[in-house]
Parts: C-alpha cells; structure tokens; sequence
C-alpha cells in the first residue's frame, strides 16, 4: 500500500482527538515500517521469521557470537509480538498453521521477552503468551510439550512477573496468564506443571495459588469424569509436597500462611468429599504420614509462635508506657524504630492469623476423628 492511498488515511486519523484513532495511526505506520524492512531485505518474510535460527557460524570469538545471537534473539522476539499481537504482516504467514504450533514456535521467543527486565519489554511476553493461548482449546494442550524446555521456564518466568514486578497491573495480567496456560494443560500436563511450580516457586502466595488448583482438579475427578493424575497414587505424590511442614515446627509460619491455609482447606475438603471406605483420592492410606509431617509440627509450631508473639505484645505494652521506639521481630525479620502503636497492631494482627490457622486445624483434625469414629462402628456392627 503506497503513502499516496494511506496518507489521507493518516492525516485523517492524526487531526482525531480520539485515542482509538491514534492508536490505529500509530499501527498503521508501524506496519507499512515493518513491511518496508521486510522489502528492503528481500528475503521472504515467511522463511525469514520461522528459519532465524539456522545460521552459519561467522564469528572466530565467542564472545562476539553470543552477543549476535542474544541480538538476534531480541529482535525476533520483538518480530514475533509485532506479528502474532499486532497482527502486522500476519497475512504473509500460512494459515494452515495449528494453534499448538505456533504456541510452540513462539514460547522461544516468550522466554527471551520474560526474562528481560524492563516492564515495557516483559509484558510484551505476556501479551504474546495469551494471544497464543487464547488460539488454544481448554485441556488440549499435550503434556508431551512439557518437555520442551521453554514450556516449563515460561511458566516459571510467569512467577517471577507475579511476585517481583512493581506494577500491580502486569502482577495481576501475569497471575491471569499463568492460570489460562493451566487451563489449556491436559490431565497430566497439568499434574506435572503442579509438581513443578511447588518445587520451584519458593513463594507462599504463588504455593497457595496452586494448591487451589489442584483441590478444582480433584473436585472435578471426583464429581464429574474420573482422572487418575488427581486421585490415588499420583495424588498421594502431590499431597506430599503440600501436607507438611518445610522446617517442621520451626518453620516461619506466619511468612507461609497462605500456604498452610490452602493446605489446610484442602486437606479438610478431602476429609468431607472422601470417605475412608471408598478411598479414591488415598488420603486414608497416607493419614499417618499427613498428621506426623504436618499436623502435629504445625500444632506445636502454633504454640511456639502464639508465646512469641504475645511475649513481644507484653514487651511493646511496656515500651509503650515509656514512649519509646524499638525494633521488632516479625517472623524472621527486624524491623526497627516502629512506633509502639504501630507494633501492637502488626503483632495482633499477626495472633489473629494464628487463630485462624488453629481454628481450621481443629475442625480438620475434628472431621478426621469423626470420620474414622464412624468407619470403626461400620467395621464392628
């Protein structure tokens, strides 16, 4: 398309106040950009975009050749948003090309936008991951591409937009993202992902996140069609790195709260839907381990903290009289010159978080009793 039939075009839009307007002005002139770059090249865009990693070798130092090849890989990745989000020069693709396909032609390029740093580049990778995804239908994605690496990093770099970007914004389009890409996992893509993230996330809130997704899994085997990666020994596999304690009683508790939280809501879920009779999930079988691993260190845990913290309560009382300021220890953690009001409140809120743990705990160790109360009546009449 010459400038003679797009320049009114852009004129017009240019002279709009409205940000539609300008926005279409802008991808206007970036594509005829683009498509005037691919024609100066003169190498055809289709080889040009699926082919960039089939290149000889033309450098004698190292160093030189991975500074082109980290170059390059920057710039394709920049390609890839260009095409696949901004749809600019996609009509020179062949489209007989599978959604899958193309989720794994691009994740390389994915992976490089992730681990960059600046906002304005990572969340170009998060665009591309969902406009990837969104091509995809729910549990139809294989887990057979779970072994390609990218598909596990991605994910991986998904986590670390959640937990370490600034920007609410990208934190919460991350989280959005992450959850699309388990949806679009089949049964056993899932299980695996799971296993994976729990190993590796090193994050309270991330760990409770996926509990979460593992319990709707379950319900879902459970309710609807029967799926052996959530129920039975594979379950028991996952339950394992979930019900216990990573420290034991000495664990931070208060820093995994969220954890032990989802744990403990799933745990109590699997109680009630569960009968110790039927036994789908095997959580009858690995009853012992759960209540040695996990309930009785996070019960003294409980204790140990509880006395901590009200011993630091009765200490920031006292200080309080004398109109000082001190540190505090918050889990782990000092934090100095906090005024005494400002404590009380961190530390109570801090018992209050206790509490609710313990409540929950008790009505789980409650179930289980009444649970297999009843199976021993059924076994003795």
């Amino acid at each position: 398309m010459g400038w003679n039939l797009v320049g009114p075009v852009v004129r017009s839009l240019l002279r709009s106040e409205k940000e539609d307007d300008k926005r279409k002005c802008h991808f206007l002139l970036l594509d005829l950009l683009v498509k005037g770059f691919l024609s100066a090249i003169g190498y055809p865009f289709p080889k040009m975009i699926f082919n960039h990693g089939r290149k000889k070798k033309i450098w004698n130092y190292l160093e030189f050749e991975e500074e082109e090849d980290k170059q390059l890989s920057d710039s394709m990745a920049s390609l890839a948003y260009l095409v696949f989000v901004q749809g600019i020069s996609i009509d020179q693709l062949p489209m007989v090309l599978s959604p899958s396909y193309l989720l794994q032609f691009n994740m390389g390029h994915i992976e490089v936008l992730l681990q960059r740093t600046e906002e304005s580049v990572f969340s170009k990778g998060l665009d591309l991951l969902e406009n990837g995804l969104l091509r995809i239908e729910d549990s139809s994605l294989l887990h057979q591409y779970l072994e390609i690496k990218s598909f596990l990093t991605v994910p991986q770099g998904l986590v670390k937009v959640m937990t370490l970007c600034p920007i609410e914004t990208l934190r919460k389009k991350g989280l959005a993202v992450l959850q699309l890409y388990i949806n679009k996992l089949d049964p056993q893509g899932k299980y695996t992902l799971f296993g994976c993230l729990l190993n590796t996330s090193n994050h309270s809130g991330v760990e409770a996140f996926i509990i979460q997704n593992i319990k709707n899994q379950i319900d879902m085997s459970l309710k609807k069609t029967h799926n052996k990666w959530f129920t039975g020994p594979q379950l028991i596999s996952l339950l394992d790195l979930i019900l216990f304690l990573p420290e034991g009683a000495e664990t931070d508790l208060l820093q995994n709260s969220d954890r032990i939280m989802a744990s403990l809501n799933l745990l109590r879920y699997l109680v009630i839907k569960d009968n110790e009779k039927d036994n789908q999930t095997g959580l009858w079988t690995d009853l012992e381990k759960i209540e040695n691993n996990f309930l009785k260190p996070l019960h003294t845990g409980l204790n140990m903290s509880k006395a901590h913290y009200e011993a630091e309560i009765k200490n920031s009382q006292e200080v309080q009289k004398s109109k000082d300021h001190c540190s505090l220890n918050v889990g782990r953690e000092e934090i100095p010159n906090m005024p005494p009001e400002m404590q009380l409140k961190v530390l109570h809120s801090a018992l209050f978080t206790f509490d609710l743990i313990e409540s929950v705990l008790a009505r789980v160790e409650e179930l289980i009793e009444t649970k297999t109360k009843s199976t021993s009546e059924e076994n003795m009449g």
